[in-house]
C-alpha cells in the first residue's frame, strides 16, 4: 500500500513538474503568408471604395471648387456614377496590383506583428507572452513600417491606375494598361527611383494605421473576453474588427490624404514631401480637404480590416496545422 502511494506520489511531482504546453505561434514566413493570403481576400470585396476614395483626394486639388461643380459628391452617388460609366473594370481597377500590394503590406504587417512584439516583450519586460500597450503600439508601428517600405511601389502603379477616368478625369492620368506597364513608364520617365516616389508619406500613413489596427482589435477582444460580452466565435471576431477598422480610418486619414496626392503627382511637380503637401492643401482648401473622401474611407477600411482580421483567424488556425510545435 505504502508502495502504491509512493508511486502515486511520485508520478504527480513529475507531472507538477512538467513545464506547461506552451501555444504554437506562427513564425515569419508563415505569418507572411497567412496575412498576405487574408487581406487579398479582404481587398477584393473592398477595392471599389479604394477607388471612389482615391478620386475624392484628388477632386478640386489646390483649388476652391464649388459644391455644385463637383463630380463626386457622395460616396452611393459616386459608386454609381462609376459603375454606369466605367462598369466593373472601372470598379475593380488595379485590383491585381492592390493583391500584390496587400501580400507585402498585410503580409509584413500580421506576419512581423507577433515576431516583432515577442523581441520587445522579452528585452524589456523578460516575458515573450507579455502584454503591453505600448510595446503593442511600437510593434504594430514596426511591422507597419517594413510593410510600407516594402509595398510602395505597388501603392503608387495602384493608385494611379485607379485615379485613371476616361469619362471624368481627376487629377494627373496615367492611363497604365497594367502592372507592367506601369512600373516600365515610371522607369523610363523618372528613373529606378520613380518607382519609390511618395514612399515617405506610405510609411508615415501605415506605421500611424499599423500602430493602433492590432492593439485595438487585442483590446476590444480582450475586453468581450473580460466582460463576458460576446461567446467566442464569428461575432466576436467582427465586432473587435469594427471597432480596430474605425479606430485605424481616423488615425490615417490625414497621411492617407497626402500619400495619394503625392503618388498621383509627377516628378514632384506639386509637393516636394508629404509635409509640404499638408501645408499647400490646408492653405489652398483648409485643413478639413485633408478629410476628403472620409466616408469612402471608412466604408473601405472598416469592412476591409473586418474581412482580414476575420479571415487571418482563419488562416492562422489553417496554417498553424503546420507549425512545428
Amino acid at each position: 500500500m505504502d508502495q502504491k502511494l509512493q508511486s502515486a506520489v511520485s508520478e504527480s511531482a513529475n507531472v507538477a513538474a512538467k513545464p506547461p504546453v506552451q501555444p504554437k505561434r506562427l513564425g515569419p514566413v508563415m505569418g507572411f503568408v497567412s496575412g498576405g493570403i487574408a487581406a487579398c481576400g479582404a481587398v477584393t470585396l473592398t477595392n471599389p471604395f479604394e477607388i471612389i476614395k482615391t478620386r475624392f483626394q484628388l477632386q478640386g486639388q489646390l483649388t476652391k471648387v464649388d459644391e455644385s461643380k463637383k463630380i463626386y459628391k457622395s460616396v452611393g452617388q459616386a459608386f454609381k456614377l462609376v459603375a454606369k460609366h466605367e462598369g466593373i473594370q472601372g470598379l475593380q481597377r488595379g485590383l491585381g496590383t492592390a493583391y500584390i500590394y496587400q501580400l507585402c503590406l498585410n503580409g509584413c504587417r500580421l506576419g512581423f506583428y507577433d515576431p516583432i512584439r515577442s523581441y520587445l516583450n522579452r528585452a524589456f519586460l523578460q516575458d515573450p507572452r507579455g502584454n503591453n500597450m505600448a510595446i503593442n503600439v511600437l510593434s504594430g508601428a514596426g511591422s507597419g513600417f517594413f510593410g510600407a517600405l516594402f509595398g510602395s511601389p505597388f501603392f503608387l502603379i495602384k493608385t494611379r491606375m485607379q485615379s485613371y477616368s476616361p469619362a471624368f478625369p481627376i487629377g494627373q492620368q496615367y492611363g497604365y494598361k497594367h502592372i507592367f506597364d506601369g512600373f516600365k513608364r515610371v522607369v523610363s520617365e523618372s528613373g529606378i527611383r520613380g518607382i519609390f516616389a511618395g514612399a515617405d508619406a506610405a510609411i508615415i500613413r501605415t506605421v500611424s494605421g499599423s500602430s493602433v489596427q492590432l492593439p485595438i482589435y487585442n483590446w476590444a477582444k480582450r475586453n468581450i473576453e473580460y466582460y463576458n460580452l460576446m461567446k467566442e466565435g464569428t461575432l466576436k471576431h467582427l465586432t473587435a474588427s469594427s471597432i480596430s477598422g474605425f479606430g485605424v480610418c481616423c488615425c490615417m486619414q490625414v497621411f492617407d490624404t497626402i500619400m495619394t496626392r503625392m503618388y498621383n503627382q509627377k516628378n514632384k511637380e506639386l509637393y516636394k514631401n508629404p509635409l509640404d503637401c499638408f501645408l499647400k492643401t490646408v492653405r489652398a482648401e483648409g485643413f478639413f480637404a485633408l478629410y476628403k473622401g472620409f466616408g469612402a474611407h471608412l466604408a473601405r477600411i472598416a469592412p476591409h480590416t473586418i474581412f482580414t482580421l476575420t479571415f487571418a483567424e482563419q488562416t492562422n488556425k489553417f496554417f498553424l496545422k503546420f507549425a512545428r510545435d
